[in-house]
């Protein structure tokens, strides 16, 4: 099991922590990963990407320097805001208007 999992699912990129390990080989797992969906073609790119579940800061800074450049606006789930029942995604990069 892997120290970081991303999965696609249509257009929502699940990610959530795996097996407890030190930041630096969760960044290499998660790198490793979404290279292997860029390399396969699972991640195409868009004008949308979602991303759901938890992520520390310096995964964060990885998944948006190996993908923003493939979609044309990036959001992030934001569990504090929203209406009960509802998700609601903040968009944090964008490439359009």
């Amino acid at each position: 099991m892997s120290t970081y999992q991303i999965n696609l699912e249509g257009d929502v990129l699940k990610v959530k922590f795996g097996t407890p390990a030190n930041g630096d080989q969760i960044v290499r797992d998660a790198a490793a990963r979404l290279d292997e969906l860029i390399e396969s073609r699972d991640i195409k790119g868009g004008s949308l990407l979602k991303i759901d579940g938890p992520a520390s800061l310096p995964v964060c800074y990885l998944i948006a320097d190996k993908i923003s450049h493939l979609y044309g606006a990036v959001a992030i789930f934001d569990p504090k805001i929203g209406r009960k029942g509802y998700k609601t995604f903040i968009t944090t990069i964008t490439h359009t208007p």
